[in-house]
């Protein structure tokens, strides 16, 4: 590396500070330990029992800002990841890691395939109506 400055420019903004590559945060993994599969609308909810994530030192800035978000509303993945600003597969990962240790749970949609066909509601609805 040069003494000119250029290594540093490289790494620094001069406005955000620091540069952090989102692979940092993950440590290089692109999934969690125990792969949880996140739709974008999967919700992310605190569990009751955490209180300070400030407290546990084995967690990231990021993963405290996401228990934090999540305790005061639930969350979706889309919304976590525009609201920390990181990528999805990013959030994903750190997501898994709260889940893994039981700091948040997800609620994850009902997947089409398994939702109630519109015509079977209407031939129940039908049925009622002619009691």
């Amino acid at each position: 590396m040069s003494g000119d400055g250029q290594g540093r420019s490289h790494w620094f903004d001069d406005e955000a500070g620091p540069v952090v590559r989102p692979y940092a945060m993950t440590r290089g993994r692109t999934t969690s330990a125990a792969q949880h599969r996140l739709d974008l609308i999967a919700v992310v909810v605190t569990e009751p029992h955490v209180d300070d994530p400030e407290d546990d030192r084995t967690l990231s800035p990021e993963h405290v800002d996401i228990v934090e978000l999540c305790r005061d509303a639930p969350q979706s993945v889309a919304e976590l990841a525009s609201e920390l600003d990181l990528p999805i597969g990013v959030v994903r990962v750190l997501i898994g890691d709260l889940v893994d240790g039981e700091l948040v749970h997800v609620h994850r949609p009902v997947p089409p395939a398994e939702l109630v066909d519109e015509s079977i509601l209407r031939d129940v609805i039908n049925g009622l109506r002619a009691l």
